[in-house]
């Protein structure tokens, strides 16, 4: 474990001079909030180390050597964000083992199933849940997280290989880099978005008031006890709590989780009270979704790609929404504005690419209405779109 000044210079050298790198992060998001970095995982040729962020070390010459390397993920989205949320850390390039598994068309990509495809590895993962911020780390926690780095860089080189066979490495370093720019950026936060939880679109104005009341209530709670928001109340129970009240217009009688403290009951009561208290020109207004009725022209415009994409998808076998998403194909429908632009040229390509074999006849399943296509039919209900 790399807990010192000196350690970690050392270990930076080691990385500076070294063919690959390897990454991976573990953190506490089911045990503390905000969650934070625990544990870093660094795999080098020869050698895997585990470096503590909680020993108040200062990481820039790690970072500062890895600026150097093209750095190896499996599934890199959320050490990605971690990362530079926590440490500033963006990556100058990175090889993501998951993309690469789902780029040769492989359906099962777990880090787990990858190894074994490639390897005949298969790891255990029975520390997977387990609290990284405790300290000391348990043999199993060790080698759990040792393990998730020990063997990247050989399945990256099988994956490399399987990559370039298939004209597919360019694919996949374009999405490597579209992810880069997406998760290292800084967090923007709506504060009239932030506290609309799940439900709470089929709230009132005062049901909004509550809701927001209860959501910073339980924030607050979250950052006094340091526990993850979910473990005091979940959406759902915020989002009941939040109806009952408004219907009522009080606090009495309301179906509290038996489960709360005599502290917190008495918080959600006041919090309660303190939306519904709120004067009705100053409640919360329900967020209206601008949407439309596709025309029958966009529809067909989103068929015909659904079934070049899907084609195209059953000759590379892999996944149709590796090249597009439905969202992005109703969005190419519709013309919207950029809706190309936001393609990678891969995908772009393989859209605008003319069919080398016959396309299915029937219109893709994932585009599929509850009502018949039938052009005659005047009265037919098509597809709502909008910012959703």
């Amino acid at each position: 474990m790399i807990s010192t000044t000196a350690e970690l210079r050392e270990l930076a050298c080691r990385v500076r001079e070294s063919e690959w790198v390897a990454l991976d992060t573990e953190a506490d998001s089911l045990h503390a909030y905000p969650e934070k970095l625990c544990l870093l995982q660094v795999g080098v040729p020869g050698s895997e180390y585990l470096v503590d962020p909680l020993s108040d070390l200062h990481l820039e010459p790690l970072w500062e050597a890895m600026d150097q390397h093209s750095i190896i993920f499996h599934a890199a989205d959320y050490d990605l964000r971690l990362l530079f949320r926590g440490h500033h850390f963006k990556p100058a390039r990175i090889f993501d083992t998951m993309l690469a598994a789902r780029l040769v068309g492989e359906s099962r990509f777990g880090l787990n199933d990858a190894l074994n495809t490639h390897l005949g590895i298969t790891l255990e993962k029975g520390a997977q849940k387990a609290n990284w911020g405790r300290r000391p780390l348990t043999p199993a926690m060790v080698d759990y997280a040792l393990n998730d780095v020990r063997h990247l860089f050989p399945l990256q080189q099988s994956l490399l290989r399987r990559l370039e066979s298939l004209g597919r490495l360019d694919w996949h370093q374009q999405i490597c880099e579209r992810l880069i720019r997406d998760c290292c950026q800084p967090e923007r936060i709506d504060d009239d978005a932030i506290w609309r939880t799940k439900g709470h679109d089929k709230l009132d104005g005062l049901g909004l008031a509550v809701l927001r009341e209860l959501w910073h209530w339980r924030e607050k709670d979250a950052l006094r006890t340091g526990r993850p928001p979910f473990f005091i109340l979940k959406h759902e129970q915020l989002a009941e709590l939040s109806t009952a009240a408004s219907e009522t217009r009080t606090t009495r009688g309301l179906n509290l989780p038996h489960f709360l403290t005599s502290k917190r009951r008495s918080g959600l009561l006041d919090a309660i009270q303190q939306g519904l208290e709120v004067p009705e020109n100053r409640l919360p207004r329900p967020i209206r979704v601008h949407s439309r009725r596709m025309t029958r022209s966009e529809l067909d415009v989103s068929d015909r790609l659904a079934q070049v994409r899907d084609t195209h998808a059953r000759e590379l076998g892999i996944d149709p929404t590796l090249i597009a998403s439905k969202a992005t194909l109703y969005a190419l429908g519709r013309n919207d504005p950029d809706a190309w632009e936001c393609l990678m040229p891969w995908q772009r390509n393989l859209l605008e690419k003319p069919l080398t074999s016959r396309p299915a006849p029937t219109r893709a399943p994932e585009l599929e209405t509850s009502n018949a296509r039938d052009d005659d039919d005047e009265e037919r209900q098509l597809p709502l779109c909008g910012l959703d």
